[in-house]
Order: structure tokens, then sequence, then C-alpha cells
């Protein structure tokens, strides 16, 4: 079967990282027998501590690595390790595998990173059914192409004004630059989820509303993972319904 690659976009703020590990936590319940990968693709680095994991490198680690061997190091045999190392770099745990991007030690363009991590997506698409990719806040990865590959899009906002504008952005950049076939919103921390009527936003449907979550909250207190959160977390159920819609 062909992977299906699932990108988590919007505006920073508001629970991207929580609702990746959920999607990571449903995928895995329902496809225990799947291979399963989550990529930490945002700067911010959250979601190993959502997922509870602790990666022992990440991409920028391994980029850095293979840089400094260039020099010496055919591009053939660059390529060869950068397989071995991918792998090597990852975590296995609870029924899915582990990879962070990393944030690089110096200040300015993120770039490079970003471009490394296009070519792993497609390096390991063919490896794993599902591939989870928490991804960093706004357009730039959208709009440097980087997950030109993935085939479902979840749009995250809150209710501001300034949350729907960043998704309106990202699904209008989406619909020239990424190959996805099925897009979709969730509208996360919602104060007033009565107060949302619409069905869609920028064309796309909004596949559930959650809103504030008292046991989310205190479990982030206490330093547990996603996989901590009991089945009737507000969190939980919306991504739940969710991941159902979108057909994943």
């Amino acid at each position: 079967m062909r992977a299906k690659i699932v990108a988590v976009a919007g505006k920073g703020g508001v629970g991207k990282t929580s609702i990746s590990a959920a999607v990571l936590r449903e995928l895995v319940a329902r496809h225990p027998d799947a291979k399963i990968l989550a990529i930490d693709a945002d700067p911010a680095v959250g979601l190993a501590t959502a997922l509870g994991v602790e990666p022992p490198q990440t991409l920028d680690d391994i980029r850095k690595s293979l840089a400094g061997d260039a020099v010496k190091t055919s591009p053939d045999e660059l390529t060869a390790e950068a397989r071995f190392r991918l792998f090597d770099a990852m975590v296995e745990t609870r029924g899915f595998a582990f990879l962070a991007i990393g944030r690089p030690e110096t200040a300015g363009c993120y770039c490079t990173v970003n471009g490394y991590l296009k070519e792993v997506i497609s390096l390991l698409a063919g490896d794993f059914d599902y591939v989870v990719i928490d991804g960093e806040a706004g357009i730039e990865q959208i709009n440097r192409r980087v997950m030109e590959k993935v085939t479902h899009l979840l749009l995250i906002t809150d209710q501001s004004r300034k949350g729907y504008q960043v998704i309106e952005t990202v699904k209008r950049v989406a619909d020239e630059l990424v190959m996805y076939e099925s897009c979709g919103v969730i509208i996360n921390r919602a104060t007033r989820p009565e107060l949302v009527t619409d069905p869609e936003i920028a064309g796309a449907p909004v596949l559930a509303v959650i809103g504030p979550d008292p046991m989310q909250a205190k479990n982030d207190v206490r330093g547990g993972s996603v996989f901590d959160l009991p089945d009737d977390s507000n969190v939980i159920q919306g991504t739940r319904k969710a991941v159902s819609l979108i057909d994943l």
C-alpha cells in the first residue's frame, strides 16, 4: 500500500503538537500491524515529549555530521550513509518509530534542514504505511515544497481570526504545491464551541471542534505523554472523530 503521509499545520500556539500526538496514538490503536513513523518537523521540538520518547540524535545532527564527511566521501557513499544513519537515529516504541528534525544551533535560515527533511520524507515513505509530521508553525515548509508528497493535510486553528487566516493561507499554498488527497480542519482549544457553525473553512471541511481539555492540562503538568490520557479526553475524542472523517 502507498504510504499515507499526514502533515499537521497551523499557527503556533493552537495545539498542533498535541493533535499530532493524538493522531499518532489513534493510528497505532487502529492499525496495530502497520509500520508507523512520527516526524517532529517543528523547531520548537515538542512532539518527543508529547509521545514520551527521547531520540538519541536528530536529523540536523546527522546533516551536520555528513556535511563534515562530504570532503572525503563520494556522493553515493553519502546517500548510503544517510539511509543507515536515519534508521539508526530512530526510536522504536509503543508500535511506532520516531524521528526528530532538530533545531540548528545558530540563528538564521532554517531552509537547509527543511531541504534535508524533504529528502528524508521521500526516502522513508516507502518503508512505512503511515507517516505523521508535526510541521513548523506557519507556511514555510509548505511554501518550500517540503511537504509536497503529503497525502493528508490536517489544518489546526483556534477560534481566533489570526488562526483562521493562517490555515486559509496554508490551504491556498497547499492547493498549488502539495499533492494531497484529503484535507480537513480541526478547531482546537475552542472557548465557545457553539459559535462554530460553518461546515467548511477555506474550502476544507471542519472535522472536529475540540473545547478546553482539563484532562490534558493535568496530564501535561504531570509530564505525561499522550498515551497517558484517558479515552474520554476532549483531545482524544475530537482527534478520533477527525481521523475517521479524513479516512485514515
